[in-house]
C-alpha cells in the first residue's frame, strides 16, 4: 500500500500594525475642537514694536500641530485629559510601545508626548490635530517647562545667601554656607538649605500675553520669558489666574458753584 503524503502549510504570523506601510494617499487629519491648550518648542527671544511705538520683548514659540494620541475620561481613567504629541521623530528612535500607540491613533511618530488636563473632553478623538489657529492676540496663558540645568551649585547661587564677612581673616570663607546645626540635637534638621543640584525643575510662568499669532509658520509670540533652554518642550494652557480688571478711578465731582449774595431788596413803597 502506498503511503498518503499530507502537505503541511505554515500559517503566516499576524501582521504587526506598527510595521504596516502608510497608505499611498493619506487622509488629511481632522481638526480638533477649539482649545487653548497645546504643546510648543522654544525657539528664542526677540522684540517687536506696537503701532504706538512701544517696545515689547517676546519669546518665539513654535506651537503645534499636535496630534491627539489618546483621550482619557473620568469613567475609564478617573480624570479628563488629552494625551498629545509634538515634533518630528525618526521611527528608529521610537520604542515598540510608542510605535503601537502611534499606529492605533494613525499618526506619525512624534518627539514629545505629554498630557494636558481639560475640564471636558467631549468631541475629541484620537487622530485629531490641535493647531495654533485657536489662539488670538490678547490671550493670557500659562507656560510650563523644565528650567535650565545649572549643575552643582553653592548656597550663594542656589539660595542667595549673603556670604560671610570679608574681614577678620576669612579670606576663603566668603561663599561658605556656615554652620548647619546647633549643639543639641547633634544632627542636621531636614530642610536645611545647602549646596546641591540646581535647575531642571518643573516651572510654570503665569499670565503671559499673546502679542502675535503667525498661523502660516505655527508661531506664537508671547510677551516675556518662558522656562527652559532653547529647543525645549513647553506646555501651553489657559491661565488659572486671570488678570483683574483695572479699577478706573471715579471722575472727580464737579465743585458746586459758590452762592452769589442775594441782591438787596428795594424798600417797599408806602
Amino acid at each position: 500500500m502506498e503511503e498518503q503524503k499530507t502537505e503541511v502549510t505554515a500559517t503566516p504570523p499576524p501582521a504587526d500594525p506598527a510595521a504596516q506601510p502608510a497608505p499611498a494617499n493619506p487622509v488629511a487629519p481632522a481638526e480638533a475642537p477649539p482649545t487653548k491648550s497645546i504643546l510648543g518648542r522654544k525657539i528664542g527671544m526677540t522684540r517687536i514694536y506696537r503701532p504706538n511705538g512701544e517696545f515689547v520683548p517676546v519669546t518665539v514659540v513654535e506651537a503645534g500641530p499636535c496630534p491627539i494620541l489618546q483621550v482619557k475620561t473620568v469613567d475609564s481613567d478617573g480624570y479628563a485629559a488629552l494625551q498629545v504629541g509634538f515634533g518630528d521623530a525618526k521611527e528608529k528612535n521610537v520604542n515598540k510601545a510608542l510605535k503601537g500607540q502611534f499606529a492605533k491613533a494613525q499618526v506619525k511618530p512624534v518627539r514629545w508626548v505629554r498630557e494636558i488636563r481639560l475640564p471636558k473632553v467631549e468631541g475629541f478623538r484620537p487622530g485629531q490635530v490641535i493647531r495654533v489657529t485657536n489662539f488670538s492676540e490678547g490671550d493670557v496663558l500659562d507656560v510650563s517647562g523644565y528650567s535650565k540645568g545649572k549643575g552643582f551649585a553653592g548656597v550663594v547661587k542656589r539660595h542667595r545667601f549673603r556670604g560671610g564677612p570679608k574681614t577678620h581673616g576669612q579670606s576663603d570663607r566668603w561663599r561658605a554656607p556656615g554652620t548647619s546645626g546647633g549643639q543639641r540635637p547633634q544632627r542636621v534638621f531636614k530642610g536645611i538649605r545647602g549646596p546641591g543640584h540646581m535647575g531642571v525643575d518643573w516651572v510654570t510662568v503665569q499670565r503671559l500675553t499673546v502679542e502675535k499669532v503667525d498661523a502660516d509658520r505655527n508661531l506664537l509670540l508671547l510677551k516675556g520669558s518662558v522656562p527652559g533652554p532653547l529647543d525645549t518642550c513647553l506646555t501651553i494652557r489657559p491661565t488659572t489666574r486671570p488678570m483683574k480688571a483695572k479699577k478706573v478711578p471715579p471722575a472727580p465731582k464737579a465743585k458746586k458753584a459758590a452762592k452769589q449774595p442775594a441782591a438787596a431788596k428795594a424798600p417797599a413803597k408806602k
